[in-house]
């Protein structure tokens, strides 16, 4: 065969690394619903990502915020959407709880999202206002016990990491928690402040200018882990005690696998950025790998840590 011949036969094979390039994949604005408000730990986490993403993929990204219902109300916009990648979603750990709270929603979380990766792992803390003398989780239990009713603890919601964390250790302890629902974890941080509130389970973005104003200690971490100098509740007698909110970017079930992959390889590209690393840490969230699969498995067994908790310690949700 000819040189001419070769090239020519080589210009009529198929080139689908060319035609899967994400600049033809996506022809329009990509929107990035955040469900939660603006000015929130997972709004600033998805603006951290989204100009190195819009530049991976070649195409601009708007975050829009549709917050309320816990999240259902962004996410249903998503569902109305087309699926084909040019609609995301930028949800929590409460996408696997909504389903428990929501009983009458028009969609279906496991039916209608495709998992396109997770961002990052956010572990939240139990934090306790100075002045009451608590150092650890031990402490914390032992005023609780002494207290008449209990001591009182915020959470950014129903459902929320927070939520569970403190029924959870209510359950293992048997002591008496009365979880107090908030909006956001910076409102709970404000009464834990005032005085209002005994304790709070919150993540570190918003409980840290609280410790690093001498004005709260944290009593233990709800990850199994501990997060620098700070124990896990795991590691101070209740082993196996482990929950970590997260954020995950997600599209609708049905986009085209090429454009999901694609997606995926666009969160990696942003979340392994040295800035975006350090600024998510500032945050107190790890940047993660995306690893739609591995965010696939999860979802199935935080729903099935969430039911066998409504169950064994019968708590209402929704």
């Amino acid at each position: 065969m000819t040189p001419r011949r070769a090239l020519l036969a080589l210009a009529l094979l198929p080139v689908p690394a060319l035609a899967q390039r994400p600049q033809a994949q996506f022809n329009r604005p990509i929107r990035l619903v955040v469900p939660f408000a603006p000015g929130g730990n997972s709004d600033t986490l998805a603006r951290l990502i989204q100009p190195r993403m819009s530049a991976f993929l070649g195409q601009q990204i708007v975050v829009e915020n549709r917050s309320g219902a816990g999240g259902a109300i962004g996410a249903a916009q998503v569902v109305q959407a087309p699926a084909d990648g040019h609609t995301l979603l930028f949800d929590s750990a409460s996408f696997v709880v909504a389903q428990f709270i929501h009983r009458n929603l028009s969609f279906d979380y496991e039916r209608d999202f495709a998992p396109v990766g997770t961002v990052a792992d956010v572990p939240y803390l139990l934090g306790v206002a100075r002045s009451r003398g608590i150092t650890d989780v031990a402490s914390f239990l032992a005023a609780a016990r002494a207290a008449p009713g209990g001591l009182s603890y915020g959470s950014p919601g129903v459902g929320s990491i927070g939520h569970l964390a403190g029924v959870m250790l209510a359950h293992r302890s048997g002591v008496r928690l009365e979880h107090v629902p908030y909006r956001g974890g910076a409102e709970a941080a404000r009464d834990l402040a005032s005085g209002t509130l005994d304790a709070a389970i919150i993540s570190g973005n918003s409980l840290n200018p609280l410790v690093e104003g001498g004005r709260a200690v944290v009593a233990g971490t709800t990850n199994a882990a501990g997060i620098g100098s700070h124990p896990s509740i795991a590691s101070q007698g209740f082993a196996g005690f482990d929950l970590t909110s997260w954020n995950a970017l997600f599209c609708r079930t049905g986009t085209p696998e090429p454009v999901r992959r694609t997606l995926e390889e666009a969160v990696n590209h942003a979340t392994s950025d040295a800035e975006v690393k350090a600024r998510y840490a500032a945050a107190g969230a790890d940047a993660t790998p995306a690893e739609a699969d591995a965010l696939g498995a999860r979802l199935v067994r935080e729903r099935a840590l969430v039911r066998d908790l409504i169950r064994e310690t019968g708590i209402t949700l929704g």
